[in-house]
């Protein structure tokens, strides 16, 4: 519904359709890993032919017949499912420890970018093939609204079904001096919970977060996760403790700031959480975190102005990021779109989008 701003020109290769597609592929072939075995015994077989020559044309049967394999091998929903885990590997592989938000984005977005060309070029391949065109031309450059629509595929994939992605945003970023506990035993309590938290199995994490800090009080994260496991099981009111816990040690933790105004949310208090999110910018001024939430309230609130204001300045710093919260961000952009439509406000709503710098597609 609305895009970023991209100002690069894109940049094309063209790869001859006959000949050159598949030594393309053939030279990928550590980084398509994702694709199934007989799909790709189908795709070499035909290469080996055409590498007997310098030049090669199929006969009209044996491209009927290679379409026909192509189309029985080929899912585009499931070989999205198939590149994306391959993502989702590599960002299993990347570290928690000493990375910001940019870094983490910046690491996703590599992962991201490693499957995305690859997929693209299957797409592409497998229409070139139905509409019986000479040429297939790969868009390399990821500015492009071509590129990224591939790109977000991906993402959108990830946001929904990896686990590794989750975690490591939800991941405690800046480390004080009682966000980790120097206490041996507690530490093995903690990573106990840890390994439970990547199941998300809250009820059984909970009981070794307690421990570790019934051997260390001043042990920050733990509390933190004290009150991640407290706020999905419904019990709010400790969950609010545990993160006033963690505050006390460290005034700029960054999971308890974000996380006490989704406990005023799961109360309907909106106007709390928005107080809450406000102090999350205080601390992290510009933090796109703060903004989407404050937006989230207010549209809750119904009031779409506001919401869709603080949405938009999430938006453009998400997308500035990499962020695949952008996913999110444009999601309620949309769905602020119909509200204020229905109510006549469309003309706001693009006057909105133009103040924020954002451009409509």
């Amino acid at each position: 519904m609305c895009g970023y701003n991209w100002k690069k020109p894109p940049v094309f290769i063209g790869f001859d359709y006959y000949y050159s597609i598949f030594i393309v592929i053939t030279s990928n072939t550590i980084k398509m890993k994702a694709y199934k075995l007989p799909f790709l015994l189908l795709l070499f077989g035909w290469s080996s032919l055409f590498a007997q020559k310098d030049t090669a044309t199929l006969t009209k049967q044996q491209r009927k017949d290679l379409l026909q394999k192509i189309g029985d091998q080929f899912d585009s929903s499931k070989f999205l499912g198939e590149i994306s885990k391959n993502a989702c590997k590599c960002i299993d592989s990347i570290g928690l420890s000493e990375k910001d938000d940019k870094q983490k984005s910046a690491a996703i977005a590599a992962c991201i970018d490693a499957q995305a060309q690859a997929y693209q070029l299957m797409v592409k391949m497998n229409s070139a093939f139905k509409d019986g065109n000479l040429k297939i031309i790969i868009n390399v450059d990821k500015e492009s609204n071509e590129y990224k629509r591939y790109y977000y595929q991906i993402e959108e994939w990830l946001a929904d079904s990896c686990a590794s992605m989750k975690i490591l945003l939800a991941s405690n970023e800046k480390v004080s001096e009682f966000s980790v506990s120097k206490n041996i035993k507690a530490l093995q309590q903690y990573d106990k919970g840890i390994d439970a938290l990547k199941g998300d199995n809250y009820k059984d994490a909970l009981p070794w977060f307690n421990k570790a800090v019934e051997i260390d009080p001043k042990f920050a994260f733990a509390w933190d996760n004290i009150g991640i496991c407290n706020r999905h099981l419904g019990n709010l009111d400790k969950a609010l403790e545990a993160y006033n816990r963690s505050l006390a040690l460290d005034p700029h933790g960054k999971t308890p700031l974000q996380n006490i105004p989704v406990v005023f949310q799961m109360r309907n208090e909106y106007d709390k959480a928005i107080d809450a999110y406000n102090k999350l910018l205080e601390s992290y001024p510009g933090d796109p975190e703060g903004y989407f939430g404050v937006g989230r309230m207010y549209v809750l609130k119904s009031n779409y102005e506001k919401g869709l204001d603080n949405m938009c300045k999430a938006y453009n710093i998400y997308a500035e990021m990499n962020s695949p919260y952008r996913v999110d961000a444009q999601t309620i952009i949309s769905e602020i779109y119909k509200a204020m439509k229905s109510k006549g406000q469309e003309e706001l709503f693009y006057k909105i989008l133009k103040d924020n710098h954002i451009k409509t597609q």
